[in-house]
């Protein structure tokens, strides 16, 4: 840094200045500096910051969940959001389901041999969320989950150190209200039988997505039946639809007029079945699902589905970060319910849902 200050016949605090993006640097000083740099070779060394300020400038982020759209908008956002107030990003993919406590601590471990400045988890999973509460830390951290599960998030927060407590954060979407939102909306269509396809068990999402839907129907009277799925996938629910349809065919049961499912790869599964065995979307039974993945709009007919906002989940938890660190302010989120900061779903009306057929 001085041999670029040297070169650009301007102060090191000047150099400092310029490779921070201060704006109390004119034009011209700017340019010479970067020209120096650029003839330098220079690179600001991160370990100088760090032995300088205390701080690494980088955060330790644990996910579950890779393999599905919402868990993976949501670490884009954070990474671009830690990018843009030059952080780094030092992340540790797990099994959400298979990952245990002592792997969840020795990873805290591994990061805490990088002096991260702090931790981002993404926990979608009761044993992720358990062991993210569990795991003693000093640094501040931001956990990312679903208000239920089989530990609830009181229960998870008593297992963290009372030292500790100020220093952690839970935030996610807020999928009670959106359900509701989706109940309200089959109730103004005069669904009243209705299949629910529930996402396998351990996942937080799907817990707190069927809990509201249970209560949220057993309140407006729309009478269901629940398909307890063992996976996320549309395979899975196309299988179980088929053997749904056969049945109803074999005892000549009633149809429901609604098939709502806990994500949008189930509901692909269910329009193939639908489709197959003759059964036309709205026109006999209406499907609404949950995520609003990429090219939902563009199924036959396109898709009603619940649209959780993963980019504004990833920078509130960022944020949040930012705020444990001193460097920003509280976060004041538009909901919060069970001690998690909630961030909107909004339902996107399309054409899969419809009035309820006459039977």
């Amino acid at each position: 840094m001085f041999e670029v200050a040297k070169l650009a016949g301007v102060s090191h605090q000047t150099v400092s200045r310029v490779i921070n993006d201060s704006p109390d640097v004119s034009d011209a000083t700017r340019t010479k500096v970067q020209d120096a740099i650029k003839a330098l070779d220079y690179r600001p060394s991160n370990s100088a910051r760090a032995l300088a300020s205390h701080r690494s400038r980088t955060i330790g982020l644990i996910a579950g969940g890779m393999k599905f759209y919402g868990p993976i908008s949501a670490i884009s956002a954070i990474e671009m959001m830690a990018r843009k107030h030059g952080l780094f990003m030092s992340v540790m993919m797990v099994h959400e389901a298979l990952c245990t406590r002592a792997e969840f601590e020795n990873l805290c471990g591994t990061f805490n041999e990088q002096n991260v400045d702090a931790f981002i988890m993404l926990t979608p999973t009761d044993v992720m969320f358990e062991a993210a509460c569990y795991t003693q830390l000093t640094q501040p951290r931001v956990m990312i989950t679903s208000t239920h599960g089989e530990l609830s998030v009181s229960e998870g927060l008593r297992l963290i150190h009372s030292r500790e407590r100020d220093r952690v954060s839970i935030v996610g979407i807020d999928q009670w209200g959106a359900m509701d939102d989706v109940v309200r909306m089959l109730t103004e269509y005069g669904h009243k039988r209705a299949l629910y396809f529930a996402g396998p068990l351990g996942w937080r999402g799907a817990m707190t997505r069927l809990d509201a839907w249970v209560k949220l129907t057993r309140a407006r009277s729309i009478s269901s039946v629940t398909v307890r799925c063992k996976t996320w996938e549309s395979t899975e629910a196309y299988a179980r639809m088929n053997h749904i349809l056969d049945s109803i065919g074999n005892q000549g049961g009633k149809l429901p007029t609604v098939v709502v499912t806990a994500n949008d790869n189930q509901a692909v599964g269910v329009a193939r079945a639908l489709y197959e065995h003759g059964v036309r979307i709205p026109r006999d039974v209406s499907l609404v699902g949950f995520d609003d993945m990429p090219a939902m709009d563009n199924m036959i007919p396109p898709l009603t589905t619940i649209r959780p906002d993963f980019e504004a989940l990833g920078v509130a938890a960022m944020r949040q970060v930012l705020h444990l660190l001193g460097e920003g302010d509280e976060v004041a989120l538009p909901a919060s319910a069970h001690g998690v900061g909630l961030l909107p779903a909004e339902v996107v009306k399309r054409s899969s849902l419809g009035p309820a057929a006459n039977r």
